[in-house]
């Protein structure tokens, strides 16, 4: 026979996936004033939790809202919301999968851009809510010996974050994050955008040519000599002086390590 905790677990559950679903009856544990049927009151609840989650979406991607139109997010944000319950009750946590959603979302297949636009905004947030720390001081790369400089590795900042695309993704995003106008955009230009949060503001930036693949490689851990082969065999344009001084102005590490 279950014991107690074991019927409010599946009461639990039961409540959660009817909560989202509108196709589930309400449950039976669910009652109104001395026992009488709350279906009315649940549904109301009901969606009142899926507005307040779809609303949650479109402040975390707004760019994505402007190019599909509202009418478009919300539905596809529903369904969103139905497929991945929310699992922490922060609000600013939801949707993580949600560019991944959109990636494999049939009736934006005509927007392929899109799922990489809604990353860069995920990414976004993430790096708003980051823990604050100082980003990796000019002083302390003089300080490494040139002789060792091929071998240091980088910590990076918990804000920073990178996004390749076949894509325009920068220019779409940019251009959808205000309320102007926006102009021609060759979309099918590839961009890769690298976010951090030096300092108090948001950092979006446009990488040059071969300066996504040599990011890629220090993020994941990568040495200093690793990410420059990296750089070097994507874009013959690749400037590794340029590429040393956007380690420090974007604020993307917090620390250079060597083997020693």
């Amino acid at each position: 026979m279950p014991s107690a905790d074991d019927i409010h677990d599946l009461d639990a559950v039961g409540f959660r996936a009817a909560i989202l679903d509108p196709a589930r009856a309400r449950p039976q544990t669910v009652t109104g004033p001395h026992g009488k049927q709350a279906d009315k009151r649940f549904n109301v609840y009901r969606n009142n939790v899926t507005v307040s989650l779809i609303n949650a979406l479109a402040d975390t991607f707004p760019a994505v809202q402007r190019i599909t139109g509202e009418s478009f997010f919300r539905d596809m944000a529903r369904e969103f919301v139905r497929a991945h319950p929310p699992v922490s009750p922060l609000l600013f946590l939801y949707g993580h999968e949600f560019p991944a959603f959109v990636a494999d979302f049939e009736h934006a297949a005509r927007m392929p851009y899109l799922a990489d636009v809604a990353r860069v905004e995920r990414a976004w947030l993430t790096a708003y809510h980051a823990a604050d720390l100082e980003p990796l001081a000019p002083q302390a790369l003089a300080a490494i010996d040139p002789a060792c400089l091929a071998d240091v590795t980088f910590r990076p900042h918990p804000a920073a974050a990178l996004v390749r695309s076949g894509f325009a993704v920068f220019d779409i995003f940019d251009a959808n994050r205000s309320q102007d106008t926006v102009g021609r955009i060759d979309a099918a230009r590839a961009q890769s955008v690298l976010v951090t949060r030096p300092g108090t503001e948001i950092m979006v930036t446009a990488l040059p040519d071969g300066h996504d693949a040599f990011f890629e490689r220090l993020l994941s851990g990568g040495t200093l000599g690793e990410a420059a082969e990296a750089g070097m065999e994507a874009a013959e344009t690749f400037d590794i002086n340029e590429a040393i001084g956007g380690i420090l102005s974007t604020g993307a590490f917090i620390a250079a390590e060597t083997a020693q």
